[in-house]
């Protein structure tokens, strides 16, 4: 390499002077003639070159004549390989001549998966974190995967941690609505409870400052967290991934490695499977057929493929010898797929094994809490983060989950000083939209008007459409207002069939009502301050509910020809009775995929409204309130009878056919 690069330097000096070409092209050095009877004057500079390339010609012909075996001194110098490309070049030579720090591979290096978490699951049922449509509540989940992968029926599980599993619905990825240039409403128009005077609204100036100040310390608060972790990130040791066996196979695996760092997947699976079966017993043999296990599964989407993989994690970590590293580096992301496939209790056992061989690693615990959560455990959630919360007790991620956890136990004012502080941190995990949801709910419930600065901010930080319309489940680009009429839903036939047969409809409801009071469930989102709420539905998630439709045949037969309604995966038919005295707290939707249609059937003259952003309006009987429940919402009950409405989900009118096939149900 020395003697390409002596060209290169005598060209660049050479430049200073310019050559005098002669005759037959050849060029001269100086400015003498060409024809003169001394001849050119040749400089040392000359020869030098001369005798450079003679040398870059000897090299040519050592390695194309075979003098010097040339693949053996390659491999020799892959001793040196500093890089882990597998040989020996110009970058490794750097680190060894201390101008450059040598790479640090990643443990588990594999092609992370962008995706999107569902919207919330009940934040406030302790039993469930399925995600119901009118829910104010949000479920903190860890990052899913896409939806590429359908997830497996459990019954074709034969591993052992997989005896008793559960799968959750992974269809349909959500895409978040891009960040809008301006809010929906200007800042300080926010203050609408009812606990919330108008005439505070009507001062946005301070409002704004003081939101300014929260959002600024956030950002200045979780600029540091992050510069702290990469401080503390860079002076950990590297990743010990072979023991002694694989040290002595280390250029076979880096030959594997590389190929699939390349991106030829099915290549270095080939190779890993091959190494596995000559060396049966090397932990990072079989931890690199497992990686490449997923790629493949990534690459083909397959969920057989996938399975491969998950069980190749679990053979790598139980091997003799392996090392701590790559025993925790298997292990959770073993664990890390078992959830993408919906395998809840085995992903469970898988991280309740790694937190008995890892008990100081808070990291480990709180991914264990979070699999709690994910099978509804909140009880066993919450003792895991107490115990981390003791050991650590300025964890942010533990914080904000335990704040979830007391607000999902109805204990609002103890749980906002966790998902506060949780957010403050700014550690990784807690800037997450349901946090911010979560914890502007706390705030409102308690008469806090701070609540709007933070759901400002989760706008600012992309999580929320705007301060109003703070859904998760949001599918990019669709229409967004409040409130909308028949004609620009383009459902003006599903309208008028509503309107004209209202009677029929009241009717029916009426007798299921007096006959069958039983059949209307008390509303069990905890959306209520106070009053009873009770609610009958005859479709949920696009289908049929049981045999709801027996006891109001007819209202069901008017609906069954309008699939925008009864084809809605995120949305219910349901009738809903108030009594007096209710009211509904500030709550949103979980999606912006639909509208929500009321059909007045019992009005009282006075004393029921309902609020949606900043606009109140008042139910008829006979008629039909359109309005977007992704939007922020509130009800009242003052009047003296119990008022009954009759509510029907519809699909977002600019969601194409495709999408409404392969959105998931909410």
């Amino acid at each position: 390499m020395a003697q390409r690069k002596t060209p290169r330097s005598h060209s660049r000096k050479e430049a200073k002077v310019p050559p005098v070409e002669s005759k037959n092209g050849k060029r001269t050095e100086g400015g003498g003639d060409a024809g003169g009877g001394g001849g050119p004057k040749y400089s040392m500079f000359t020869w030098f070159v001369v005798l450079a390339l003679l040398g870059v010609w000897s090299s040519v012909a050592v390695v194309y004549f075979d003098i010097v075996d040339y693949d053996s001194v390659i491999g020799k110098l892959k001793a040196y390989d500093t890089d882990g490309d597998g040989d020996f070049d110009v970058e490794d030579a750097k680190v060894l001549l201390g101008l450059r720090e040598a790479e640090k591979p990643n443990v588990g290096d594999s092609p992370e998966k962008k995706t999107d978490v569902s919207q919330p699951a009940d934040a406030t049922s302790p039993e469930t974190w399925t995600t119901e449509e009118t829910r104010s509540a949000a479920v903190p989940l860890p990052p899913l995967v896409e939806e590429d992968f359908v997830p497996d029926d459990p019954r074709d599980s034969t591993h052992p941690y997989e005896d008793d599993v559960i799968t959750i619905d992974t269809m349909g990825v959500l895409l978040e609505e891009t960040l809008p240039e301006e809010s929906v409403v200007t800042s300080g128009q926010y203050l609408t409870s009812s606990k919330l005077s108008q005439e505070a609204a009507e001062k946005p100036e301070p409002e704004s400052e003081k939101l300014k100040e929260t959002e600024s310390i956030t950002e200045e608060t979780a600029e540091k967290q992050t510069q702290d972790k990469l401080q503390e990130k860079a002076k950990k040791k590297k990743p010990k991934l072979l023991n002694k066996f694989d040290k002595t196979i280390k250029a076979e695996i880096d030959a594997a490695e590389k190929l699939r760092k390349k991106g030829k997947v099915e290549e270095a699976l080939r190779v890993f499977e091959a190494l596995v079966q000559q060396y049966p017993q090397s932990p990072r043999a079989r931890y690199g057929k497992a990686q490449a296990e997923d790629d493949v599964a990534e690459k083909l989407r397959s969920n057989d493929m996938l399975q491969r993989a998950i069980n190749s994690y679990r053979e790598a970590a139980e091997l003799p010898d392996v090392t701590p590293d790559l025993l925790r580096a298997a292990l959770k992301r073993r664990a890390e797929r078992q959830q993408f496939l919906g395998r809840m209790r085995g992903s469970l056992a898988t991280l309740e094994k790694l937190v008995q061989i890892f008990p100081d690693d808070v990291s480990l615990k709180n991914d264990l809490g979070v699999s709690h959560l994910l099978l509804g455990d909140n009880k066993g959630a919450k003792k895991v983060y107490e115990e981390v919360l003791e050991a650590a007790p300025g964890n942010g991620f533990a914080k904000v989950h335990y704040g979830f956890i007391l607000k999902s136990e109805n204990k609002i004012a103890e749980s906002i000083p966790y998902l506060k502080e949780g957010l403050e941190s700014g550690e990784p995990g807690t800037d997450d939209g349901r946090f911010y949801f979560h914890l502007g709910d706390a705030l409102q419930r308690v008469g806090d008007d701070s609540a709007y600065h933070w759901y400002e901010l989760g706008h600012r930080r992309g999580h929320f459409a705007s301060v109003w319309q703070r859904s998760l489940y949001n599918v990019n680009g669709l229409k967004a207002q409040p409130w909308w009429t028949p004609t620009e839903t383009g459902y003006t036939d599903l309208v008028k069939t509503l309107e004209r047969n209202w009677r029929t409809i009241r009717d029916e409801a009426l007798a299921v009502m007096d006959q069958n009071t039983g059949l209307f469930v008390p509303e069990e989102e905890n959306l209520r301050e106070k009053g009873e709420w009770g609610q009958y539905t005859l479709w949920q998630q696009g289908r049929k509910d049981g045999n709801s439709c027996q006891g109001v045949q007819k209202t069901c037969s008017l609906l069954e020809r309008y699939t925008e309604a009864t084809g809605c995966k995120r949305g219910q038919i349901k009738f809903s009775v108030m009594q007096p005295g209710t009211h509904v707290w500030p709550h949103t939707g979980p999606t912006n995929c639909r509208l929500r249609m009321h059909l007045g059937l019992v009005i009282p003259k006075h004393g029921c409204r309902i609020r949606c952003t900043n606009q109140t309006r008042e139910w008829e009987e006979g008629k039909v309130l359109i309005f977007d429940d992704s939007f922020e919402h509130e009800v009242w009950q003052d009047a003296d009878s119990y008022r009954l409405i009759f509510i029907v989900d519809v699909w977002h009118p600019e969601l194409t056919k495709y999408q409404r096939q392969t959105l998931s149900a909410i």
